[in-house]
């Protein structure tokens, strides 16, 4: 189905005490849009996404999705988007087989993807049965950016995608996001590694929004 939805965030602001990390961003991101939030460590952009996410809460302003104009209810919103970042949990006690059945209950995959297709679309087919809580930094991230990518959803958040990724690595993760995720809205933050957002067509810049 082709992908409708809008992303509306409005005079959107967050602060960390006394401190603003971010002020009045307006953004209108649209169906299939593929963005990009450009900013160095702790210039807010992981904070920005969580808020976009609704994942964190703003102090000020809002974040509101529609789908052909017509507004969905913020309890309905998780169903839209799919997230890989640092901050997400993998299941430490689930085997790589258990993990990809558990998020398939939740969120199935894209094209009537079975479990053993996403197995070997992960390129962890080797580690099936090994517990997560064994998996290196980059077999982790490979993990999550499979989940994600797959997930039947028309959102894509991706913070710092290809964080502990080595160069074969990455060559696979632009090919699945080429392959999966091309009719995908995609938000990416970036400390400006190119790899990571090559496909986005616009740049946003946290600086913008510095209070």
């Amino acid at each position: 189905m082709q992908n409708q939805i809008t992303i509306q965030v409005t005079n959107a602001g967050k602060k960390f005490g006394r401190e603003w990390i971010f002020r009045k961003v307006d953004l209108e991101i649209k169906p299939a849009e593929k963005v990009v939030i450009l900013g160095l460590n702790g210039s807010g952009k992981s904070t920005l996404l969580q808020a976009m996410t609704g994942y964190l809460t703003l102090n000020e302003g809002s974040v509101a999705y529609s789908n052909n104009q017509q507004k969905t209810e913020e309890e309905q919103q998780y169903k839209l988007i799919s997230l890989a970042s640092p901050y997400l949990e993998l299941v430490e006690d689930f085997t790589l087989q258990e993990q990809i059945e558990h998020a398939n209950i939740y969120k199935p995959f894209l094209n009537s993807l079975n479990i053993s297709q996403v197995v070997e679309l992960s390129g962890l087919a080797a580690h099936k049965d090994k517990f997560i809580k064994l998996f290196s930094s980059g077999m982790r991230q490979r993990l999550k950016l499979t989940l994600a990518i797959l997930a039947d959803a028309p959102i894509l958040f991706l913070d710092e995608p290809t964080t502990n990724l080595d160069a074969t690595v990455i060559d696979w993760y632009k090919n699945m996001i080429a392959t999966y995720a091309s009719h995908k809205t995609i938000i990416v933050c970036s400390n400006s590694i190119k790899d990571e957002y090559a496909f986005c067509e616009r740049v946003i810049t946290m600086e913008d929004f510095k209070n």
